[in-house]
């Protein structure tokens, strides 16, 4: 699945190897997409629940080389709104540039 132009970019793979190695974050975002949706909300900041998720992690783990990387929130817009019936316009996105 490419996001971009419709041929994986370096960006992409990186993306899809992550989300392979780490489903708990793609989880993780559900849980907070559906929690805000309960309470109402219609439109939502990827990046928002991003920080929420890094915080929630931080308090967790001690592990210092565990990182989520600020280059593949965008994608997790793009994967929650393909995966996920009905929420299809959640996040605004803006054309990737890799």
């Amino acid at each position: 699945m490419s996001f971009g132009s419709g041929k994986e970019s370096g960006a992409d793979r990186r993306f899809h190897e992550f989300h392979r190695d780490n489903p708990d974050v793609y989880r993780e975002l559900m849980q907070l997409v559906r929690e805000a949706l309960r309470r109402g909300r219609k439109k939502m900041g990827i990046k928002m629940l991003w920080e929420v998720v890094r915080w929630n992690r931080f308090l967790r783990t001690n592990d210092e080389k565990y990182k989520l990387n600020n280059n593949l929130h965008s994608r997790y817009a793009r994967l929650i709104m393909q995966k996920e019936p009905g929420l299809a316009g959640i996040f605004d996105t803006r054309e990737l540039k890799s």
